[in-house]
Formats: structure tokens, sequence, C-alpha cells
């Protein structure tokens, strides 16, 4: 019953690679061509060979041997068909990305440095963090910086270094922070760049507040002169190291389709081409049939086939669980797969639970870490199980429709007067019927990462 479990908290892409690793270890499993298991067409295709039937029943058997004599006592013979796999395996393996480390090396074969150079340059990259900064100062690294000559290390030789690099890679790598970094790319000899210096180097945070007028009274710097000094920090690259190296993008493929047929009602399947029809053999079956009781080969196949059966079973299983649960979801998200975010309903596993017959622990596991693709996009299937609260019409609005709402407000409103808080609540309840409190409009705004009002004025 665990084991059936852990089948199917299992996505898409990891019940691929289960499958295959049953394939590879039990011989009583094969690829069907849309049989089922069992079923008279796939016996009659396992017998339908162009070799003579007792040539194949030989083969078999000295698989089998093979098999034996690999796996009984725990030790595993020399096969070429496994170095073939294994090899195979190797060249379909992607590559593994580069680190920023790694692709800065390679950015050291274009500086000219002697040997005690690189060494220290070296030791600088690999001190980086993932933004290309060094958190440890200089006078730190020196004393465990490795060097081929004597004397040692020192932290003048390491800024040496440190500025080849930079003016080569980076003008702030290794900086120390975000103001390091920023100050780094403004030209300290150039007059135009005084403001911005001056701006980066004592006003960081009232910038990130939008506290422009408080910059202005400080500085004495007109807003116009202000708005032109922004806009040039924001060409500014914050992080010097995040150019370099490669980073892999998630690869989602969704477990589940909901499609829109020409009657306009929605149809829900999942995705079977990721996942290999399975069938037992029937070629290993009939020699099971034939093999002498109490035979080590026989033991050995019958613990197999049972293994194959549960297999196979607990794949079904998922599927059958999966599909029942995606039906009863997107039933009730009708309206989403119709209007949208705006019009996502509250669900909670319970309610699914219910109506498929099964524990919620259940509801819980087939939908962790699994997709579904719709009219309206891919989203995650825990996302369709939301709360929410109720308009004054008595009609129940998602917390996810709640936000949608509240993002297109602050989209409308006058970025020169935004939105309070309590402005985004009253404007809820005006247009929509939805009640909420102020503090709850506060936690949903910085639920996705927007401004406060101060923050989002234009001056």
């Amino acid at each position: 019953m665990i084991q059936a479990m852990k089948i199917l908290q299992l996505s898409a892409l990891d019940l691929e690679d289960r499958i295959e690793q049953e394939l590879a270890e039990n011989p009583m499993l094969e690829r069907g061509e849309g049989s089922a298991e069992g079923s008279e067409d796939g016996e009659d295709r396992g017998a339908q060979k162009e070799t003579p039937e007792s040539e194949e029943l030989g083969r078999m058997l000295d698989t089998l041997e093979r098999i034996e004599r690999d796996f009984s006592d725990g030790r595993r013979t020399s096969d070429p068909e496994e170095g073939d796999r294994k090899l195979q395996a190797l060249q379909n393996t992607p590559d593994v990305p580069r680190s920023m480390a790694e692709a800065l090396i390679e950015e050291l074969a274009m500086i000219d440095l002697d040997d005690r150079q690189h060494a220290i340059a070296e030791t600088l990259i690999f001190s980086l963090d993932e933004r290309g900064y060094l958190s440890e100062p200089l006078e730190e690294l020196a004393p465990g910086c490795p060097v081929p000559s004597l004397p040692p290390a020192t932290p003048e030789e390491l800024q040496v270094v440190l500025d080849r690099l930079r003016r080569t890679i980076h003008p702030s790598l290794g900086a120390q922070d975000l103001r390091d970094a920023l100050l780094l790319q403004i030209d300290p000899e150039d007059e135009d760049g005084r403001l911005l210096r001056t701006i980066v180097a004592n006003h960081l945070e009232d910038v990130q507040a939008n506290r422009l007028p408080r910059i202005a009274k400080e500085t004495g710097a007109s807003m116009d002169a202000l708005k032109d000094c922004l806009d040039e920090l924001r060409h500014l690259d914050p992080m010097p190291g995040a150019e370099y190296g490669e980073s892999q993008a998630q690869v989602i493929h969704p477990d589940v389709l909901v499609i829109e047929n020409s009657d306009g009602e929605y149809e829900v399947s999942l995705d079977r081409q990721r996942t290999p029809e399975l069938v037992l053999s029937p070629s290993y079956r009939r020699i099971l049939e034939e093999a002498q009781k109490g035979d080590d080969v026989d033991e050995w196949l019958k613990k197999r086939l049972d293994s194959a059966r549960w297999f196979l079973e607990a794949v079904r299983q998922r599927q059958s669980t999966l599909l029942r649960i995606s039906k009863v979801l997107f039933d009730r998200q009708r309206s989403f797969l119709e209007k949208g975010l705006s019009a996502l309903q509250p669900l909670r596993m319970q309610e699914v639970a219910d109506d498929v017959g099964v524990h919620i622990s259940t509801v819980s596991r087939a939908v962790a870490g699994k997709y579904a693709q719709t009219p309206r996009g891919i989203f995650p299937l825990k996302f369709f199980f939301t709360g929410g609260t109720t308009k004054g019409t008595g009609e129940a609005t998602s917390q996810v429709s709640i936000q949608q709402r509240i993002k297109e407000l602050v989209a409308e409103e006058d970025p020169k007067h935004p939105l309070s808080d309590e402005e985004l609540a009253k404007r809820l309840f005006e247009r929509d019927g939805t009640k909420i409190a102020r503090r709850t409009v506060t936690k949903y705004r910085k639920m996705q990462d927007i401004p406060s009002s101060s923050q989002r004025k234009a001056y």
C-alpha cells in the first residue's frame, strides 16, 4: 500500500523514469502496443516471431541463465548489452550547466597573468558568491591564498589582480554589496555622474522606498534631474555574476490535459504519451509454465511475476485516481476555464475527496508536483485548491480571484495618486461586492510583490 502511494505521488517525468527502471530490471515486463495486460492480442503478438519457437525459447533460457547468474548471488558479470545501455544513457544525459566560477575561469585565458597572479585570480573567483560579490575582505582572503612561490600573497596583490579582472570581465566583480557594485560602475572622474554617485552612496534606501522629495531636499537637485539619475541607475548591473555560468530552465510536462471540444464542453484526460504502456511478457510467462517445479529459475521468475503484476496495478491505480480527481476538480472550476483567474472558485481538497470517494490524503498525494494544461495556461494542480470569501450577493470568490482584482485595480490607478490599501478595500466592496479588511488587502498585495502606495507614486 505504501509503495502504491509512492507511485501515486510521482509526476509524469518521475513515473517515466520509474517505468524505464522496472523495464530494465524485470524481464516479466515489456512495452505494449495498445494491448492490455493478459489480452489475447498481446499474447499473439508475443508468439508471432520469425524464428522457430524452439529457437526463441532457447534464446530466452540463455537470457534467464545470465540474469540468474548476475542477480541471484548479488554479483554482476560483464555484459556487453548492459555496457551499451549505460553508454547510451550517458550519451542521452544532458550536460551539467557550467557554474559561474567555471565560466569566469575560462575568461582568465584572455588576461595576461603570470603563474602567481593566475593562482590569486582563481582564489578570488572561487571566493565569489552567486551574485559575483566577495563576502570576505581581501585581508582575510590573502593568508589562505595558495601561490606558487614565496612570499605569501598580500592584500595589495589581491587588489591588483581584482582590478585586472574588473577591467577585463566586469567593473563590479568582487563588490562588497549592492551599493559598492553600483558605485564601481560609475566613473568617478565624470562630473555628470556626481549626483548619481551621491544618490547611490547616501540615498539608496530612499530610492528603494521611492522617497524622491527627501532626496531632492537633501541634495538640492530638481525632480527632473533626479528622474534622469534614476533612469541611469536602472541601467546599472546589480549582480555582476548573473550573466556568467548557465542555468537550466525547469521543464514542465503536464500530467493532465483540459481541452475544449467543438461543442464547448471541456474534456479532461491524462497525457499518456510520456507513460509507456506495459504488459506482462507472454514469452517469459510461457517459460514459467514449462519450468520444473522447485527450479531456481522458476522461483526467480515467480518473484518477478508478482513484482510485475503489483507494478502494473499500481500504475493503473495511479492513472485512474488522478483522472477521477482531475475531472471533479475541473468540473468545480469550470468558471475558471471559461473566464480566467478572476472566476476561480474557492475549493477545498476535502470537497474533491468526498466527491471522488477517497481520503483527503489521497487527493493531496495525487496532485502533488503535477501540472494541468488548460485553455488558460499551464498551472499546478494545487493552484486550484484555494480559500475564499463570500460577496455581498452571497456568491463565493476565491483568494486568487481577489488577488487578481487587486492587481487590476493597481494597474488602472493614477500613478500620481496611487490607491492606499484602505482605498483598494473600498473599491473591491463598491465594484465587486467583496468585503475584506485592509490588512487582508495588504497581505494579498505583498504576496504579489506589489509595492505600497508610497513606493508606487510617480513624481
